[in-house]
């Protein structure tokens, strides 16, 4: 991962990027002072005190005081799980007060942007209590394997339209979808259907609309049919 990706990650984890180009210069040198900090970021003197500080109240760094004040930084691990720690508890409280409305499942809803379409992806699989059928490229299927193997593990049935991609005990029907296909069908009930290269742009229409489903159905049947199945 290169520093760009570290320091944008660490967004993530409720740093700035300002802050996260500090926290990387602490962590490749140990103790430093503002100054020194500035010297070796380039950010001027009073956004890096400002940022020390923030750094300091969000547990990435603490202060060390002698003949000149220095900042240490927090080793990553601790941090982040620290942060993974607070944000539990913060989302346990979240669930528990939160207002309680259903949503209609049967409308379509459009989401945008890969990161948006991948968290839909693994709620989906969370959910599934009996079968899905999808189709994606080795790659996108890639990043799910650890819930897909769950699911198999579980009893489930998976059915995969793929190439070089392994997935013991999923049924595998080898085809190369196009760049960014994505087709997907949980327990013959909901849909996520559209693209998903890793881009911001990325769209896919999610639905609970039977006759949507039917048509999806439909059509992945067919394409397995023509590669041999039932």
């Amino acid at each position: 991962m290169s520093d760009m990706n570290f320091i944008d990650s660490l967004n993530d984890f409720g740093l700035t990027r300002q802050e996260g180009t500090i926290y990387s210069a602490l962590l490749n040198h140990g103790e430093m002072t503002g100054y020194e900090v500035a010297k070796d970021t380039g950010i001027s003197r009073s956004n890096v005190y400002a940022a020390l500080t923030a750094l300091v109240e969000k547990g990435a760094a603490c202060l060390i005081e002698g003949e000149s004040t220095k900042y240490r930084p927090v080793e990553i691990t601790l941090f982040t799980s620290n942060r993974i720690s607070e944000l539990q508890k913060a989302a346990a409280w979240l669930e528990k007060h939160a207002p309680k409305k259903v949503i209609a499942a049967d409308g379509y809803i459009t989401i945008t942007g890969a990161k948006n379409i991948k968290n839909k992806i693994r709620e989906m699989l969370g959910k599934t209590e009996l079968r899905l059928y999808m189709m994606a490229t080795a790659d996108v299927l890639g990043e799910f394997k650890d819930e897909l193997s769950a699911l198999v593990a579980a009893g489930k049935k998976v059915v995969l339209l793929t190439k070089d991609f392994k997935l013991a005990g999923a049924k595998i029907y080898e085809t190369k979808p196009d760049d960014g296909q994505l087709r997907f069908i949980a327990d013959s009930a909901y849909v996520l259907t559209g693209e998903l290269t890793g881009d911001e742009h990325d769209t896919c229409l999610y639905s609970g609309q039977k006759n949507l489903v039917e048509v999806m159905k439909e059509a992945l049947k067919d394409k397995i049919t023509l590669l041999g199945g039932k």
